[in-house]
This record gives C-alpha cells, sequence and structure tokens, in this order.
C-alpha cells in the first residue's frame, strides 16, 4: 500500500492515481494525512478490503510530507561504515549518535531550498521510517510490526551551524526551513521483497554523489528501533532518520557545498524520488 498527501489531504496511490480516502470512506477517515497513523491497524483493514473509486492524475509538485506533523522526529547519525570513516569517526557499537529535526523544518517533496547565508550546506539521503503503532522497549524481532512504512528523506546539513561553537549543534545546522524533504509517498514494508535491502541513490546536478543500499546500515530498522524504545517511546506517526551513506559534501576532498541553481534528486527503488532547487537567500 501506498499513502500520500495531496495538498494536505490523505490519499491512496493507487497504480500513480491519487484516491481521496476521506471520500472514499465516507468520513470514516480524516482528510489530515498525520491522523490517520493513531489508526493505522483500522486503516490499513479498511483500505485492504475497500471498493475504491478510480483514482486522478496528479501533480507530483503538489505532493506534501507523508507524516507532515510528528510530535517527534529521531534521526541517526553514522549509521553507515562508509560515511563514519569519510567523516574521521568511529563507527558507533551500542547506539549510533542521535540527534532531532525540528519539525518546521519538514516540507515535501519537491521544494525550492533556501540556503543560509554564508553556510556550508550539505546533502544526506536517507531512508525515513514512520511509526504506525507505539514502540516501547521493543525487540528486533517485532519493531517491523511497529512500523506505518517507509519514505525517502534528505538530512540536509549547514555545517558551519552544525560544528561551530564549545558544543556541535547539530538539531539547529539540520532544521533551517526545508531541510527535512520527505516523499513523495509512503510504502508499507509488505510492499517489498525486503525491506531490509533497499536502493538508494543521490544525484546532484546529474552527477551521482551517494549510492548505497540499506542492508549496510549498521543498526538496521529493526535494530535501530529496538535501541531507540529501550530509551524513548516511539509514538504513532513519529519519524525516525536512519541514517545516510558516504559521499556527502563534507567528507570530500575538497569539500563541496551546495550552491544557488543545484538540484539534488534523491531516489530509494521502489518508492520514489525527492527533488529541491536551491536558492540564495533575497
Amino acid at each position: 500500500m501506498r499513502i500520500a498527501n495531496l495538498s494536505g489531504r490523505l490519499v491512496l496511490d493507487v497504480d500513480g492515481l491519487a484516491v481521496d480516502v476521506e471520500n472514499a470512506s465516507d468520513g470514516r477517515f480524516a482528510a489530515d494525512p498525520q491522523a490517520v497513523y493513531e489508526r493505522w491497524e483500522e486503516f490499513r483493514d479498511w483500505a485492504a478490503r475497500a471498493r475504491l473509486p478510480e483514482g486522478s492524475p496528479f501533480d507530483p509538485a503538489r505532493l506534501g510530507a507523508p507524516a507532515p506533523a510528528p510530535r517527534q522526529i529521531v534521526a541517526a547519525g553514522l549509521n553507515y561504515r562508509d560515511h563514519a570513516a569519510e567523516s574521521g569517526l568511529a563507527v558507533p557499537d551500542t547506539m549510533p549518535p542521535v540527534f532531532t529535526k525540528f519539525a518546521t523544518s519538514i516540507t515535501g517533496p519537491v521544494t525550492e531550498v533556501t540556503l543560509p547565508p554564508g553556510g556550508h550546506t550539505d546533502w544526506e539521503i536517507e531512508l525515513v521510517v514512520v511509526i504506525g503503532a507505539r514502540a516501547s522497549r521493543v525487540t528486533p524481532e517485532t519493531a517491523w510490526n511497529h512500523v506505518a512504512g517507509l519514505t525517502v528523506g534528505q538530512d540536509i546539513s549547514e555545517r558551519i551551524t552544525q560544528l561551530e561553537g564549545p558544543a556541535p549543534q547539530f538539531s539547529l545546522g539540520k532544521s533551517f526551513p526545508g531541510f527535512a524533504p520527505i516523499g513523495p509517498c509512503l510504502v508499507t514494508p509488505d510492499s517489498f521483497d525486503n525491506p531490509d535491502d533497499l536502493d538508494l541513490l543521490c544525484t546532484l546536478n546529474g552527477e551521482e554523489v551517494q549510492k548505497s543500499r540499506t542492508s549496510d546500515l549498521i543498526f538496521p530498522v529493526p535494530e535501530l528501533i529496538a535501541r531507540l524504545s529501550s530509551v524513548m517511546p516511539l509514538l504513532p506517526g513519529d519519524v525516525v532518520f536512519t541514517g545516510t551513506p558516504a559521499g556527502v559534501g563534507l567528507g570530500r576532498d575538497p569539500q563541496r557545498w551546495l550552491a544557488p541553481g543545484d538540484e539534488l534528486v534523491s531516489t530509494i527503488k521502489g518508492i520514489g524520488e525527492l527533488r529541491q532547487r536551491f536558492v540564495a537567500q533575497t
């Protein structure tokens, strides 16, 4: 199953056509895309049995984030060995570094992002998990039962803000407006042959800058959810960024940063793509 946020309304994506959920369910489920996660199992059961009307074509530019207002956004750092190596940092052994991206940074999949003046803005493609059932002290064996679905994310990062000062400011450096695009849709784990082995690709102006598979995660999705939930409950609709592979601008020699006019395309096979264009602040 694939769901999306079309102009602020929850839709099912059926073979590339949008079916409005509120209308198709005769009001049983609200139009608010975020509200569905509180009733995720009930919604899944309905969607599996419902006789849906024919959908309508839609412009991807009208899509918003499939989880536009999560109560918590949790992000894992250094969760690929090659990214830890390019960062000059040790591979985590018990828990990846964890930070948040503030909710005002969330946007949909096709956006224009204003670059902070004087900054070093970087790219980080990531698999993003949206929680569908409260997860507290769950085991890796049961963790997938708490996942609503998977989507594509970009953990866009302004490195000067992130790393300067007496202590790093990860959350601030990663939370400028537009720095958390996610989408284009949410795909349930049962849609994949193996949800633990998905292909990621990030290009900048058509040039491949990141390519990996989620099977290379140090802490795969089930393990990451189990370890996070041992400390904090994960709530329905929460968003989890799982980490980025090697190829970011910070790890290059010479280092490379996003510039006005750049176009960043982030793709996970079986989910879809994000497309960000960067502009200077006026």
